[in-house]
């Protein structure tokens, strides 16, 4: 009898796991259609405000002649070029938008004074090692130019505040200068020389001569 219920209870089981392999292999599976797929949205980087008249800056060196300096840099439209001003508001120097070549920004990774002094005490238990590792990043506007002076090339550097001051700056001086966009700098493309009619008269074919 035990027998009997042992072989009916086997069969059950048996044919109730052959059900459900049954129903799994018959159900539809979901295939992903790749046309179906949305594109991703091409996410755009939105231009920096316009900058102010006036930025509070520091000269950090690049034009013959001046010493480094705290003051400002200010869009002079009217004649068009780009003027710092000491902290006095008297103007230093100016760089005419037509001679700004290359213009980029450039991010420096410093110690502070601060920090440098603080590391260099001897503290016990090493409680000077953290300031060791202080680390504050200097944003900077770097101008490369052509001096109409002298002829000469040159590299202005210019502290600003923070990133976002610096951003708005860049893509004004850019605008103002009509400089292009490569990469993550601004360049004044070549113009191509004009062919005058004396090199145009040179390149025209000239007759052969009439021997008659």
């Amino acid at each position: 009898m035990k027998q009997d219920l042992r072989t009916t209870l086997t069969a059950l089981v048996l044919t109730l796991f052959a059900a459900s392999v049954t129903a799994s292999a018959q159900r539809p599976r979901a295939v992903a259609d790749p046309d179906s797929a949305q594109p991703q949205a091409t996410v755009l980087t939105p231009a920096p405000p316009p900058a102010p008249a006036t930025v509070k800056a520091k000269y950090e060196g690049g034009v013959i002649g001046y010493k480094k300096s705290d003051g400002t840099i200010n869009f002079d439209d009217a004649n068009s070029r780009l003027v710092f001003r000491d902290k006095s508001q008297k103007e230093l120097f100016a760089v005419p938008y037509k001679v700004v070549m290359v213009a980029y920004a450039d991010t420096q990774s410093k110690r502070p004074v601060g920090a440098t002094v603080a590391s260099s005490i001897p503290l016990p238990y090493g409680a000077n090692i953290p300031a060791a590792f202080i680390r504050k990043k200097y944003r900077y506007l770097i101008l490369n130019y052509n001096d109409p002076d002298t002829d000469a090339h040159g590299t202005a550097s210019f502290k600003l505040e923070n990133k976002e001051i610096l951003a708005s700056v860049l893509a004004t001086l850019a605008k103002k200068a009509e400089l292009t966009q490569r990469g993550d700098a601004f360049v004044r493309r070549r113009k191509p020389a004009a062919t005058s009619d004396a090199t145009m008269q040179t390149k025209l074919p000239v007759p052969p001569p009439d021997n008659r």
